[in-house]
């Protein structure tokens, strides 16, 4: 019988993952799955672009898995369950059950309400595609001079206040955050932000919480009414809580506590990446939720999985956090890189050639979805006996 090899979610992390396992694995020996709900590949990375009326490319799964091997399951997980290896999805023909002996859990992120009242009633978000389709619906009716508020200070929060002042000039745009937005940045870098904020009319309100959303108004603790034809909260994100109520171990906000090999701690069999995952990094502090943690926290799974299943050696990849490219509009971009202590470094990459690069970056991201073994030698290993695998997980 051949290993169950269960991938739920293909976004960046769970896409590369099936891909260069089934480059990797024989296939007479294993069977990759992978469990998604879309048809298509979401590049979240984009979708704030998508509600403004952008060109998003969504490429169908099945063209992005043809010829590998690995099996697409259109379906939603609903559940998992560790105890008995299996998972619990469920698509147009109801609910079904899929049995694994290795799980790569993949589900990524959602928005997080921070427990504010209404927003999960009144407010939009970018962390799937539906959400977005339905933020660029309500762009669409807007007329001008309709106002927009987006809350959060964060790297989606400042893409997406200035995505959408630089598409929709018509509108009016404010950022209401909770502290400085790009406080993180070196000096240059913020007042480049600043500068941006200025040219494209977005009202930055600072140090400002908000109490509660309602549908056409956003009111602040300190009692200060922020008009609203449209509220995205970018406040913050959260792991799905499939893994929480699966009973494996997790942390707060519901990423799973693995090893340095993407193993669970409470379920070995059981792998996490991407925005999954909570992992400390190689600079000693945990892994942000970022396309670039997806391509880290990949690579060692798939190490982590082929060396012990092979029988051999899992090589320990890097797990590195170099810093954060951030779009202002089609046009402009901050580079910031950071130190070891995940500081800013005094320099930053700033205006066009920034915005060019990030656009590399995007279509390059892309492109590895669809050859993510570029570059990696065809090496089919076989499964290891059991006594083998034994040993090599020992000496892990």
């Amino acid at each position: 019988m051949k290993h169950r090899i269960v991938v739920l979610g293909s976004g960046y992390a769970g896409a590369t993952t099936a891909g260069i396992l089934a480059h990797r694995l024989h296939p007479d020996d294993f069977e990759i799955t992978v469990v998604n709900a879309a048809p298509v590949f979401v590049q979240r990375m984009r979708l704030h672009q998508l509600a403004v009326g952008r060109e998003v490319k969504a490429p169908e799964l099945a063209d992005v898995y043809a010829g590998t091997g690995v099996r697409l399951r259109l379906a939603r997980v609903t559940a998992v369950h560790p105890g008995r290896n299996a998972v619990t999805v469920t698509d147009e023909n109801g609910d079904d059950e899929l049995a694994y002996d290795t799980l790569v859990y993949a589900l990524g992120s959602t928005v997080a309400d921070q427990g504010v009242p209404g927003v999960a009633e009144h407010a939009f978000h970018v962390t799937s595609r539906p959400a977005a389709l339905r933020l660029k619906e309500r762009l669409d009716g807007l007329s001008e001079g309709a106002e927009v508020v987006v809350v959060g200070e964060g790297l989606t929060g400042i893409e997406t206040v200035t995505e959408f002042a630089e598409a929709r000039p018509d509108l009016s745009l404010s950022l209401v955050a909770h502290r400085e937005p790009g406080a993180w940045l070196s000096p240059g870098a913020r007042r480049h932000l600043k500068g941006a904020f200025d040219r494209l009319g977005v009202t930055v309100h600072e140090h400002t919480d908000i109490e509660r959303v309602e549908a056409n108004r956003v009111i602040a603790a300190d009692g200060t009414v922020f008009e609203s034809d449209a509220t995205v909260w970018t406040a913050g994100f959260t792991a799905h809580p499939i893994a929480a109520a699966a009973g494996l171990e997790v942390t707060e906000s519901g990423r799973i506590a693995v090893d340095r090999q993407m193993r669970s701690l409470s379920h070995p069999n059981v792998y996490a990446v991407g925005d999954s995952v909570f992992v400390i990094g190689d600079n000693g502090r945990p892994m942000p939720m970022s396309c670039g943690s997806a391509g880290y926290t990949s690579m060692q799974a798939v190490s982590s999985i082929v060396g012990l299943l092979t029988g051999r050696k899992a090589e320990t990849t890097k797990l590195s956090y170099i810093g954060n490219h951030i779009s202002l509009g089609r046009k402009d971009a901050i580079f910031q890189l950071v130190d070891g202590d995940a500081q800013a470094k005094p320099r930053s990459l700033k205006g066009r050639t920034a915005a060019r690069v990030k656009a590399d970056i995007l279509s390059m991201s892309l492109w590895a979805v669809h050859h993510p073994t570029f570059g990696i030698p065809k090496r089919r290993h076989r499964l290891a006996t059991a006594a083998e695998r034994a040993g090599e997980a020992i000496a892990a």
